[in-house]
């Protein structure tokens, strides 16, 4: 019925995770990661079929997250939008080219590419917030300088996404915040931008036969409660404490994914 042998129990835990997961996708970004570390962990599945269903989730997350954040506010301004739209049509064809490498890649490297990029995203935000956290770039995404930067970004986002079957956001926000994007913006854009990612992704997956829907669904629908619950919890939170909380969970993540 999902792709696998039923287990009463490993399905309630996989929505129990994926409830939390759905919050950490609109309170710190990163919360996404944690349907792929269930899937690729818990289940049989291969890593293209991880990778899939995974995406598959995210299309609808991000609908839901973009409406959100347009709703309250952070989405209604010139330079949201010029972000939103620079990084989201970037990504697309690097999403595309992710999940098309992801053929190639055996389940173990694939553990060890999303443990190590969890780890190194991390250990950056941690070390730059500690130093201060001074951005990387300037960036303006107004200036056609700053647009050609958020292209690159965006296509090199779009390829880890694609390849490791992560959100837009698990990325996303820790890149945004390094170039000086403030964290709640960072986590609305990139929001838009998971949907774009997500779909061309999904659908490169899906033509190899990759996509497990019955389990999309079921972690699915426990994923959509959490990100309106991590919505509101984003708003009550000290942004300064999130961009802290992002690095932690990235690194803590880490090691386990590698192993």
């Amino acid at each position: 019925m999902l792709g696998f042998p039923f287990d009463p129990a490993l399905v309630l835990l996989l929505v129990s995770l994926s409830f939390f997961a759905g919050i950490g996708i609109t309170t710190i970004g990163p919360g996404g990661i944690f349907v792929t570390i269930a899937l690729y962990s818990l289940t049989p599945l291969t890593a293209s079929e991880v990778a899939g269903t995974a995406h598959a989730t995210f299309i609808v997350t991000g609908l839901v997250g973009s409406a959100a954040y347009l709703h309250s506010g952070e989405m209604q301004t010139g330079e949201s939008r010029a972000i939103a739209l620079v990084l989201s049509v970037s990504s697309i064809l690097g999403a595309v080219a992710g999940a098309y490498v992801n053929a190639f890649v055996s389940q173990t490297l694939f553990g060890v590419l999303l443990g190590g990029v969890s780890m190194a995203v991390g250990a950056i935000i941690l070390y730059r917030e500690r130093r201060g956290f001074t951005p990387l770039y300037d960036l303006d995404p107004l200036e056609r300088e700053g647009q050609f930067a958020l292209g690159g970004l965006g296509f090199g986002l779009g390829v880890a996404s694609g390849l490791l079957g992560i959100g837009g956001p698990v990325l996303a926000v820790p890149a945004l915040v390094l170039v000086g994007v403030p964290m709640l913006l960072a986590v609305a854009v990139a929001q838009v931008q998971s949907i774009f990612i997500a779909a061309f992704a999904a659908g490169g997956y899906a033509l190899q036969g990759s996509v497990i829907l019955p389990l999309a669904v079921v972690i699915g629908l426990p994923l959509l409660l959490g990100v309106i619950m991590g919505w509101k919890v984003a708003h009550l939170i000290d942004p300064e404490r999130l961009k802290v909380a992002l690095g932690v969970v990235l690194i803590g993540v880490g090691p386990y994914l590698a192993l």
